[in-house]
């Protein structure tokens, strides 16, 4: 009787350990919807997720943040158009925004959590995110505050004959 107890124990340990999803397991599962678009469901794991985020290592927050911020990405482009304050689109663009600069400063701070291919995606993204607050305006070439003198065209000489101004006639 007392083996079959410890059986019993032992076997219901067992089997409320492996059905307990770790922060890990959660984050691999939203990852898995992300990747096959159903974009709804990933967002929901890491709404619950956020909160539990500390648990993490840098490399899984990097994770989390870059996908947190790729998933409200795509929902942005599948939100109907609002107005004003009521615009779905610009709010998930705006939480995109803030997750991918969180997993771009996580990446700086601590290299290795996020992969080439997602750091090009991440820095295209911020880039037309960036937009929405910035704006579109050209910039300088890299290095330059401004146009240097050598750059600039040159101002048209003036003919030779008319070197000097005519006299005024009174």
């Amino acid at each position: 009787m007392r083996r079959l107890v410890s059986c019993v124990l032992f076997l219901s340990s067992l089997a409320l350990a492996t059905g307990c999803a770790t922060y890990t397991q959660d984050l691999d599962r939203a990852r898995s919807h992300y990747e096959a678009n159903r974009f709804e469901q990933a967002l929901a794991l890491f709404r619950v997720l956020e909160h539990d985020t500390d648990s993490f290592s840098l490399p899984e927050q990097a994770q989390y943040a870059y996908l947190r911020g790729m998933t409200d990405y795509r929902l942005a482009d599948l939100a109907p158009q609002g107005t004003g304050v009521a615009d779905p689109r610009k709010g998930y663009r705006d939480n995109a925004r803030h997750w991918l600069g969180l997993a771009a400063a996580i990446e700086k701070q601590t290299p290795g959590g996020i992969s080439s291919e997602q750091k090009n995606r991440l820095t295209e993204t911020l880039a037309d995110l960036n937009r929405d607050v910035y704006g579109g305006a050209e910039t300088l070439p890299e290095g330059d505050a401004a146009p240097d003198a050598a750059s600039q065209p040159a101002a048209p000489a003036a003919p030779a004959d008319a070197a000097e101004p005519p006299a005024p006639t009174l």
